[in-house]
């Protein structure tokens, strides 16, 4: 729903709340000049009844649980107690005008009954307002400290994300041990023949004969195994949780809330996917910490 909208409505509620008071305003201020209030006492006596129900109706909307259902008992009590004053005031004729000593009903248990409804009220507004304010101030102090408590949980929880996602050391390549040379090896020693052999005479060739060992077949080149040594990647900074959130904070700070997304996020400051999340969610914290103050 649009501002617009609300304002109206508020608007709308107050107008109906104030016309409403303002209906009512004889009625209690008559009775209580019969009950014995002076004519300063009177007037404000309307302002502790219907005071009291606009408070609790307000603190309705705030509170929840056992406090809520709290202030709606309050609200109807005080709610029926205004009606049976108007009704009172309705049915008796000589209470219009006040100024004057009267009894309530004919009925004298009756009018015992309705002298203590009225002069019971403002005591009740003191007792129950002051314990709605305070219920109201408690729940909001709750409210605070649990989003305190949950921004800084996702902002820890990115900080270990972004720490188990930093790359690891690569281990050091170890370089292969170069072959054997031929020369190491060792020569076999042929066997005896039975019967004696000539010495054959050495061959003497143009080119000297090479002792070295000839590869049999060229092979392909091998492929690199292992890590890439980490002098041969390029540099890339590793931004801490801190820095990472406000410059997600800073490239956010005119956003919608709607516009506030993951995937957006992720976008604009160049991470994973899971820290946008965890972002989105440190940023949302922060302007409902930020609205609630």
């Amino acid at each position: 729903m649009n501002r617009a909208p609300k304002t109206l409505l508020v608007l709308a509620l107050v107008g109906v709340v104030g016309m409403a008071f303002r209906v009512s305003w004889n009625a209690q201020r008559d009775v209580a000049r019969t009950v014995g209030a002076d004519a300063t006492a009177a007037l404000l006596y309307p302002f502790v009844v219907d005071g009291l129900m606009a408070l609790a109706l307000v603190a309705t909307l705030v509170l929840s649980g056992r406090d809520k259902t709290f202030a709606l008992r309050v609200l109807a009590g005080y709610t029926a107690a205004s009606l049976v004053l108007n009704y009172v005031h309705g049915l008796v004729p000589a209470l219009h005008g006040g100024g004057q000593r009267m009894q309530l009903a004919d009925w004298a248990p009756a009018n015992w009954v309705l002298v203590l409804l009225a002069t019971s009220l403002p005591v009740g507004s003191i007792f129950f307002g002051s314990d709605l304010v305070a219920k109201v101030l408690h729940h909001r102090a709750i409210l605070i400290t649990d989003q305190d408590e949950t921004a800084e949980m996702t902002i820890n929880r990115l900080g270990s994300d972004l720490h188990e996602s930093a790359p690891e050391t690569p281990p050091e390549v170890t370089e292969l041990p170069a072959p054997e040379s031929a020369e190491a090896t060792p020569a076999v020693a042929p066997e005896p023949t039975a019967e004696p052999v000539a010495e054959a005479e050495p061959v003497k060739s143009a080119e000297p004969v090479s002792l070295r060992p000839v590869a049999a077949v060229e092979s392909t080149p091998r492929r690199a195994t292992g890590r890439v040594p980490e002098a041969a990647r390029t540099p890339r900074p590793t931004r801490t949780p801190d820095e990472l959130l406000a410059e997600a904070r800073s490239v956010t700070a005119e956003w919608s809330a709607d516009r506030l997304t993951a995937e957006a996020i992720r976008r604009a400051v160049r991470t994973s996917s899971s820290n946008g999340r965890l972002l989105r969610e440190a940023l949302k914290a922060e302007r409902s910490a930020g609205v609630a103050a």
